[in-house]
This record gives C-alpha cells, sequence and structure tokens, in this order.
C-alpha cells in the first residue's frame, strides 16, 4: 500500500507514525518542510521538500506533479493544521478516507458544536465572532464566564477565560490576529479527555484521561506542573456517560478511520458536557501515555487501522499512568534540579520515562508547548497510587533557570 504522509518529520511525534506506517508494510512517501534526518529517512520510501506546508493550493500542485501518474491509496495527516490538507488531496487524487466536510466537522469548533448538539448532545452555548462588535454580542447572549478561541485552534492556543467587561476589554487585543474566534459558555467541572482509535467511526480501543487542573488553566499559570492521569478502570459510572458521549459524538461527526481526541466535562451535579474533538491523535504525550496503560504500540496500531482495517494489540488497561510536566523557575538555562534523587528513591520502580531537562539545558517556551522543561512519566495499576505519585512529582521536584 502506497500512503502519502504529510508533515513526517514535525511535530516529534509524526516520526513515530511514519515508523508504524513502515512497519506495517506500508510504502511511506512524506511531504513536509525541512529534509528529514537519516533515521526518519529509513522509513520513509520518498520525501518530498516543500517551501511551506501550510501553502494547501502549493502543496497539492506539488504533490500532482511529484508523484507523475503514480498510484496512491491513502493521504492522510496526524497533525491539526493538516487534516483539512489532507482531505483536499483525497478528493483530488480520489482515495478513500473522510471528505473535506467531515473533516471541517472536526477542524470548525463552531460547525464542531452545531452539529454535535444537533444530534440532541451537550455541547457549551456558543457562537461564530469575527469582529468586536460579534464578540461583544455574543457575550451579551452567553454571559460571563466565557471562553474566547479561534474557531481552528490547537491546544489552549490563544484560548482566554474572560469574566467581566474588563477582562474581555484586556483580551480583544490578543485575538486581533485570529480572522474567526468562538465565544462560547465556560463548563465548570472536571476535564477528561476521550481517546480512540476508530475503525469507520467505532472505536477499536479507547482511553480516558483526567487533566489535573483543567486544560485552560495549565496553559495559563506558568508556575503550575500539568498532570495528566490516564483511567485504568473505565467501568466507573462517570466515566462510562463521558465514553457513551464521545460514541455519539463520533457517529454524529462522521468519523472514519483513525485516532481522535476529545476533551469532555463533569459538571459538580454529575452531567458530562463536549468540549471539542479532533480527528487525529491527541498531542503531547497522550499516545505514549496510552502505550503506557496497556503495554501496546498505537503507532503501529493507528497504521494498520488507517491502511487495512484491523487493530490488533491487546485492549487490556493495566496501569492509571500519569504524566507531570515541569517548568522551571527563572529564565535562561537550566541551574539546577532539587527533589529528584529523592522522589527516584521513593518511587523508582514505577517510572517509566524521565525527560526532564537537566542543568546546563536552556529553557523552553512554556506557552508554546506543554511538554515545557521535560516531564516524567509514572505508573501504577491502583488509581490512588498513581495520583499521589504524579502529584509527588509535581509538588517536590523544582528546577531552576538563570
Amino acid at each position: 500500500m502506497r500512503v502519502v504522509f504529510l508533515s513526517p518529520r514535525y511535530p516529534q511525534e509524526m516520526r513515530q507514525f511514519t515508523r508504524g506506517l513502515a512497519e506495517v508494510g506500508a510504502e511511506v512517501l512524506g511531504v513536509g518542510d525541512g529534509s528529514p534526518e537519516p533515521e526518519l529517512r529509513r522509513y520513509l520510501s520518498g520525501y518530498l521538500e516543500v517551501p511551506s506546508i501550510m501553502d494547501e493550493d502549493d502543496v497539492i500542485a506539488r504533490v500532482q506533479g511529484w508523484l507523475r501518474g503514480r498510484s496512491i491509496d491513502r493521504v492522510l495527516a496526524n497533525w491539526e493544521p493538516l487534516v483539512v490538507l489532507a482531505a483536499r488531496m483525497r478528493e483530488r487524487f480520489g482515495v478513500p478516507g473522510m471528505s473535506v466536510d467531515a473533516v471541517r466537522g472536526f477542524r470548525d469548533k463552531q460547525l464542531m458544536k452545531e452539529r454535535v448538539a444537533a444530534a440532541g448532545l451537550r455541547v457549551p452555548r456558543a457562537e461564530r465572532v469575527r469582529s468586536v462588535k460579534d464578540v461583544w454580542r455574543a457575550v451579551e447572549a452567553i454571559g460571563f464566564p466565557a471562553i474566547v478561541k479561534p474557531i481552528s485552534g490547537a491546544g489552549s492556543a490563544d484560548t482566554y477565560k474572560v469574566e467581566s467587561t474588563r477582562d474581555m476589554e484586556r483580551v480583544l487585543p490578543h485575538l486581533r490576529h485570529v480572522v474567526e474566534a468562538s465565544c462560547e459558555e465556560f463548563i465548570e467541572g472536571e476535564e477528561y479527555t476521550y481517546d480512540t482509535a476508530s475503525i469507520d467511526g467505532r472505536p477499536a480501543y479507547e482511553s480516558v484521561t483526567r487533566y489535573f487542573p483543567n486544560a485552560l488553566e495549565m496553559r495559563s499559570n506558568e508556575w503550575i506542573s500539568p498532570v495528566m492521569v490516564s483511567v485504568r478502570d473505565l467501568g466507573q459510572p462517570h466515566v462510562q456517560r463521558g465514553i457513551e458521549l464521545g460514541r455519539n459524538v463520533l457517529r454524529a461527526l462522521r468519523m472514519g478511520d483513525g485516532m481522535t481526541h476529545m476533551e469532555w466535562f463533569r459538571k459538580p451535579d454529575g452531567e458530562v458536557v463536549f468540549g471539542e474533538i479532533a480527528c487525529r491523535a491527541g498531542g503531547a504525550c497522550v499516545v505514549d501515555q496510552m502505550n503506557y496503560t496497556s503495554d501496546i504500540d498505537l503507532f503501529r496500531e493507528w497504521a494498520r487501522v488507517v491502511t487495512v482495517g484491523r487493530f490488533e494489540a491487546s485492549t487490556e488497561r493495566k496501569y492509571n499512568v500519569g504524566v507531570i510536566f515541569k517548568r522551571a523557575r527563572g529564565q535562561g538555562r537550566i541551574t539546577a534540579m532539587v527533589g529528584l534523587s529523592e522522589y527516584y528513591d521513593r518511587f523508582r520502580a514505577h517510572i517509566v520515562e524521565d525527560t526532564l531537562l537537566r542543568p546546563g539545558t536552556p529553557r523552553r517556551d512554556w506557552k508554546a508547548t506543554l511538554l515545557s522543561d521535560g516531564y516524567l512519566v509514572v505508573r501504577h495499576p491502583d488509581w490512588d497510587e498513581a495520583c499521589r505519585m504524579a502529584f509527588a512529582a509535581a509538588t517536590d521536584i523544582q528546577l531552576y533557570a538563570s
């Protein structure tokens, strides 16, 4: 099977999806800006370097010329900004996969909520806004607190919670570069993910992860060490309600083959509310977290799903897995790390990954990547123990920079 895979070298985890495709026997034709390093090239049968992977019309024209009549079987993308381009290319080249209209239901946050609401599912009240006047009209209808975020954004970039008129006046100048935004009801409650590997919209593998704190708080406060803990026991009633919501969302949005990443809320009264969903794998270690939860390789299983429509790995959930992202205090280079040795003494048997930046390494921009200044991954069959280890890493380990 010959597969065109968009941007195999960036973001970093796309290298793993490229490997997965090659390991299930696909002939992988990569398209991206920048040149792949030798380690990645061994998984590629060909590579087209383009000036800008974001220039959709140019990319389509260049790929059409590059293929020179060679047939292809799939066009795939697992990076949020490229899922519509992949759909456009599928339609241009006549290969199977989700249509542009279906993919836009996952990419356009307002259209997404309209389609999910039309299926009778609970979504935040929201309005599409294109001007300052639109924003004020929307917030008057929705009320405070509200969330303002890009229609086609990813993660929590350019996303703001506004609690008053003064808040809105402060936020609006930061959104001048955003062409379209969504102004929506703020949902108070616990935030979870619902992640799947789906075949024709039916989940072959399902996972739920709890955010500590909620995603917007993670992205808004530098002092926080964000924590994500996957839930081993999916049979709990409150988790089951979120899973049922997620399955209904997949049907409402006409999901095809591939991975999905959804966020949902559990309100204090027990109501579950849809947040948003993407028709691609979650970033920021979400796939790694699921792999550690079940001791499988979802990069390879995703490849099997999108090429031959099968999922062959075990779906047994063995562990609750905590990912703890750390942010150094100060700017510049990491100068000191406190508490890590003691943490290893307490939890060594349960630490499965450690990518914390060591002294001498420049800090990363915490606003640009949730990976921040590195992370730890821990796992345990017991939920309370997994959370205890994760929270201990969040509070007891400190990085300093100057």
